[in-house]
Order: C-alpha cells, then sequence, then structure tokens
C-alpha cells in the first residue's frame, strides 16, 4: 500500500515539475520577444513612447492603415475609423480605443519628429 502512494505522489512531482518547468520556458520566451519588440525601437524616446502608449508605431500605422506619417492622411483615417466603430453603429468600443491609441502614438511620433527637426536645424543652421 505505501508502495502505490509512494508512486502516486512521485507521478504527481514528475507531472507538476514539467508543468511548471513548461511554464518557465514559454514566460522566458514571451519576455524575450518583448524585450526585443522594445529593443527594435531606433531611439530612446521611441522606446519610451512605445513603453507609454502600449502601441509600437508600426502597430499604430497598422491600425489606422497609413504608410506615412500625414498628419492630413492620420486624422482623415482616424476620423473614419472612429465614425465606423460607433456603439450606435454597431461598432466595438474595444475597437475604438485601439484606433484612438493609434492615433495617439502617431500624434506623438509627429510631435518628437518635429522637436527633432526643430533642434537639428539649431544645431546645423544654413551659412547662407
Amino acid at each position: 500500500m505505501a508502495k502505490y502512494i509512494a508512486q502516486i505522489i512521485i507521478a504527481g512531482t514528475q507531472v507538476i515539475g514539467k508543468a511548471f518547468a513548461r511554464a518557465l520556458k514559454q514566460e522566458y520566451e514571451a519576455s524575450q520577444q518583448a524585450a526585443q519588440r522594445l529593443g527594435n525601437a531606433k531611439t530612446r524616446t521611441e522606446r519610451l513612447a512605445n513603453q507609454k502608449l502600449g502601441l509600437s508605431l508600426e502597430e499604430a500605422k497598422q491600425i489606422l492603415n497609413i504608410t506615412n506619417l500625414n498628419k492630413d492622411d492620420v486624422n482623415r483615417k482616424y476620423e473614419a475609423l472612429f465614425k465606423a466603430n460607433e456603439k450606435s453603429n454597431g461598432g466595438s468600443f474595444y475597437l475604438q480605443s485601439k484606433v484612438v491609441r493609434a492615433k495617439e502614438r502617431i500624434d506623438l511620433e509627429l510631435t518628437n519628429e518635429k522637436k527633432r527637426s526643430l533642434e537639428e536645424s539649431e544645431k546645423n543652421p544654413d551659412k547662407t
């Protein structure tokens, strides 16, 4: 009888150990992927913007379906997607939230881009 109880305990411990090891491996892989995503950001400001809004610039561009950062295109796509996903039209608040976050991320990038160009022009004034 004691022999069977010992075998059950050993088998249970092995199952739990394997499950725990598998969970650790998956968590490690997920953290590596997250670090790589954040590490792909070119500059410190871009990494901070990704962390702040939880959305990378590429993801934001995909959500709004734009290729270049043009303020007019961004606003036009934002308005169309926001209206299409209104609750009254049978839309989804979740999708609306994603559209808003995407616009915020792109607006932040446009602001950062503008600051960078101003800083560059101050550092390198034209000597004409």
